[in-house]
């Protein structure tokens, strides 16, 4: 063959050896030369094999990797978080929170749930997720966690679906808390504590989504749908929040029950042993968990970091139904204030006096 003929006369170095040979062993892996064809890989424990050929993850069994290993630095031990999370107890994460649904109330609102809805089919189509029911629930219907079977579903799926949803929902939040802190900025008026709670939401979900990517490398193709989700999402909250704050607000409010509602059925799935791997006692959750959440000792199962992680999108939902009910440009950020009588349920960073549906202006105000 003429390349056999060209290539005597070009003698490789090592160098150019090891990285040809790397090239084939990827292209192998890649277009299925070799029997292990890779899909989203799972740290921590040994995996099953990928049920699809879609490439959400390119790298190859025998060089996978900690996604986000930690940096070489011989002065810097670590970096705390510039939002420290605010505890949580336990038995208030199982017991007070729970999913639940915000009947729309005007045009508004029907608008914010309508996209949310559409956004929900986009997202389930995308990450090929499915509910078996054994007769049709509607998202406003209170039985619609108890009585919902969920589809059988493998923890490769849930992390696919995990990973696409946290690198949307951490979008809403900057967005807000950009054009906020512009407005003040323009408009030389105090913004009244809102900005810090909505760059704080963001920050918490990128928390989640880094999580996520210490037990999973998503591939090109994940890739791929995450940069246009976030492209199309980002403009269009953008011009969103320009023409109606307090619609998008409660369009995060209703996308946050969905988030709730999402980490329940996980969790569900792993008490029934539905999700062997998650529930192997020698299972760890990433170091990265353990240390923002602050979770004990004893506690650090993938169950507990789903109850940490559905505690969190339980308080967005809200804080961003709260949000929507109060007047945008004038009243204080009621999560951030001091109350004159601290001794009545009043908002707060943390979920003891959580209120699933957000508090009415008149309660806060």
């Amino acid at each position: 063959m003429f390349v056999a003929r060209t290539s005597t006369k070009l003698p490789l170095s090592k160098q150019t050896a090891a990285q040809l040979s790397k090239v084939v062993a990827s292209f192998s892996h890649t277009y299925g030369v070799t029997a292990n064809t890779p899909g989203l890989h799972l740290s921590g424990l040994h995996t099953r094999p990928a049920q699809s050929h879609r490439q959400f993850s390119s790298t190859s069994r025998t060089r996978l990797r900690e996604y986000f290993p930690e940096p070489e630095n011989d002065l810097i031990k670590k970096t705390d978080a510039a939002w420290p999370h605010p505890p949580y107890n336990v038995e208030q994460m199982r017991n007070k929170i729970y999913y639940a649904h915000r009947e729309p109330k005007d045009f508004s609102d029907r608008i914010a749930l309508f996209m949310v809805r559409l956004l929900r089919f986009g997202m389930d189509t995308a990450t090929r997720y499915k509910h078996d029911v054994s007769s049709p629930k509607k998202i406003g219907d209170s039985n619609a966690v108890t009585e919902t079977n969920p589809y059988h579903m493998s923890e490769r799926k849930w992390l696919v679906r995990m990973v696409f949803l946290e690198s949307v929902a951490g979008v809403p939040g900057m967005v807000a808390g950009m054009l906020r802190h512009l407005h003040s900025l323009r408009r030389m008026k105090r913004d009244n504590g809102w900005i810090e709670t909505l760059l704080e939401e963001a920050y918490n979900e990128r928390m989640h989504l880094l999580t996520f990517l210490k037990m999973a490398e998503p591939g090109w193709f994940m890739r791929l749908m995450i940069l246009g989700a976030q492209g199309v999402f980002f403009n269009s909250m953008f011009l969103s929040y320009l023409v109606s704050p307090r619609t998008c607000h409660r369009f995060v409010g209703y996308l946050e029950e969905e988030a709730v509602l999402t980490y329940t059925l996980a969790i569900q799935d792993i008490e029934e042993g539905k999700l062997p791997l998650w529930s192997d006692p020698n299972f760890r959750v990433p170091d990265l968990a353990v240390n923002y959440w602050k979770m004990p000792e004893g506690s650090r199962t993938m169950r507990d970091l789903l109850l940490y992680i559905r505690a969190d999108e339980a308080k967005h939902r809200e804080v961003n139904h709260t949000l929507s009910n109060l007047k945008q440009n004038e009243d204080p950020n009621p999560f951030v204030s001091e109350y004159k009588n601290e001794g009545k349920p009043h908002p707060s960073k943390g979920i003891e006096n959580i209120r699933p549906t957000g508090w009415e202006r008149e309660e806060v105000i």
